[in-house]
C-alpha cells in the first residue's frame, strides 16, 4: 500500500491557504483527474480519490486544525470521513456535488445504492463549445440541435401497445430485486441484486410497442438551449441535468456535460482571471508622455496617461478590467495588466536619421546609471 501524502501537497496548496483557495486547487485536480475524462485509467482514478480525500479534511475548518495538530489519524484515531483505498465513486460526488455543478458534477457517475424498484435512467451525453474571451467575460446562452433518445411518440414512452400497460413482475413480484441464499464455511448467505426480468422497476410490459419494441425511446433530435456562466475556462466541464438521452419506459433523463473550449484571443492573454495586453507605444509617446488607449474585454476603450520617460517593460494593472470568477469559486473580476514595450522604427528618412543624430551623444540619451543598473538586472534575472 503507498504511503500517504500530506493533504496539502496533494492539493498544491501551502498550511496558510484560505476556504477559497482549498476550494479552487480541489476543483482544478478534480478536473484533469475526472474519470470522464480518463476512462479506464487507474492511476488518475486514484489521484482523484487522494484529492478528494484530502479535500474533505481541508475545507472542514474543525478536521483541518485536528489534522494540522494530530496528522493523519486525528486526536481519536482518525477523522471519521473515508480514505482514499476504499472511497466510492457515489460516496464523492454525493458529498462534493456542489463542487462540479450537478449531480455528479461532470456526470456518469450519478447513481444510488438504494434498493426496490427503480427507474430507468438514460445515459448522458457530451457536447463541445468552443467560446471568445468575449463571451468568457459575459456568460453566453448557446443553442445545439442534438440527435439523442426522445419518448417513442407511439406509446407516449410507456413501452406498451395500445395502452396496454404493465403487470407485477413475476420474479421479484413487483420489488425490483432478487435474493440469492447460498451456502458458505460462515453458514447461510444472503446477497440482493436488480432483478434480470424486469432491470428493477418491478413491472413487466404486457404487449410491447410495435414501434419501440419496449423501450419507450427512439431516436430523435431536439434543440437544447445551455447557459455557459461568465467566467468558465479550458477544461471545465458544465453539467445540464435532465437534458441527456430519455429513460427507458419513461424513465429519467439522463444529462449533458458540455466541455469548454478557449478561442485564442489576438489582443489577450489569459492568466486566471487576469488578461494580459501587450501594448507596443511609440517612441516620441514614451519620451515625452502623452494620452493611450487601452481596448478592455467590454469592448470600451480606456484613455490612460502615459508619464514622460516610460521605459520598455513597464507594467500597468487596470483593477477589475479583468474575467469574472465563475460564481461560487471566487469574487469579483481579475484585472488587465499592460505590458509596455517601445517601438523602434526599422526604416528611417534622411531627415530623421540627421535628428536622432543630433542627439546620440547627449546624456539624455545615452541613459544614466540607474537605468543601466535595472536593464543588466532584467538580463541577468531572465538568463538566470
Amino acid at each position: 500500500m503507498a504511503q500517504k501524502r500530506d493533504y496539502y501537497e496533494v492539493l498544491g496548496v501551502d498550511k496558510n491557504a484560505t476556504e477559497d483557495q482549498i476550494k479552487k486547487a480541489y476543483r482544478t485536480i478534480a478536473i484533469k483527474y475526472h474519470p470522464d475524462r480518463n476512462p479506464g485509467n487507474k492511476e488518475a482514478e486514484e489521484k482523484f480519490k487522494e484529492a478528494a480525500e484530502a479535500y474533505d479534511v481541508l475545507h472542514d475548518p474543525q478536521k483541518r486544525q485536528q489534522y494540522d495538530q494530530f496528522g493523519f489519524n486525528g486526536p481519536q484515531g482518525g477523522f471519521g470521513g473515508f480514505n482514499a483505498t476504499s472511497m466510492n465513486m457515489d460516496d464523492i460526488f454525493s458529498m462534493f456535488g456542489d463542487i462540479f455543478g450537478g449531480r455528479a458534477g461532470f456526470g456518469g457517475f450519478g447513481g444510488s445504492s438504494h434498493r426496490g424498484p427503480q427507474q430507468h435512467r438514460g445515459s448522458d451525453l457530451r457536447l463541445k463549445v468552443r467560446l471568445t474571451l468575449e463571451e468568457i467575460s459575459t456568460g453566453v446562452t448557446k443553442k445545439f440541435k442534438v440527435r439523442k433518445d426522445i419518448p417513442c411518440s407511439h406509446c407516449h414512452g410507456t413501452g406498451a401497445e395500445d395502452g396496454s400497460g404493465t403487470e407485477i413482475c413475476p420474479t421479484c413480484h413487483g420489488s425490483g430485486v432478487i435474493t440469492h441464499t447460498t451456502q458458505s464455511i460462515f453458514g447461510m448467505m444472503q446477497t440482493q441484486g436488480t432483478c434480470p426480468n424486469c432491470n428493477g422497476s418491478g413491472h413487466v410490459i404486457k404487449n410491447k410497442c410495435r414501434q419501440c419494441g419496449g423501450t419507450g425511446v427512439e431516436k430523435g433530435e431536439e434543440v437544447v438551449e445551455i447557459k455557459i456562466p461568465a467566467g468558465v475556462a479550458e477544461g471545465m466541464i458544465i453539467n445540464v441535468p435532465g437534458k441527456g438521452n430519455a429513460g427507458h419506459n419513461k424513465g429519467i433523463n439522463g444529462d449533458i456535460q458540455v466541455f469548454v473550449e478557449e478561442i485564442e484571443d489576438e489582443r489577450f492573454i489569459r492568466d486566471d482571471n487576469d488578461l494580459i495586453y501587450n501594448l507596443l507605444l511609440d517612441f516620441p509617446t514614451a519620451a515625452l508622455g502623452g494620452d493611450v488607449e487601452i481596448p478592455t474585454i467590454q469592448g470600451t476603450k480606456l484613455r490612460v496617461k502615459m508619464e514622460p520617460g516610460t521605459q520598455p517593460g513597464k507594467t500597468l494593472r487596470l483593477r477589475g478590467k479583468g474575467l469574472p470568477a465563475v460564481q461560487g469559486y471566487g469574487r469579483g473580476n481579475g484585472d488587465l495588466v499592460v505590458n509596455v514595450s517601445v517601438y523602434v522604427p526599422k526604416t528611417l528618412s534622411r531627415e530623421e536619421k540627421e535628428a536622432i543624430e543630433r542627439f546620440k551623444h547627449s546624456d539624455h540619451f545615452q541613459g544614466d546609471a540607474a537605468t543601466k543598473r535595472s536593464i543588466f538586472q532584467r538580463f541577468k534575472n531572465y538568463f538566470n
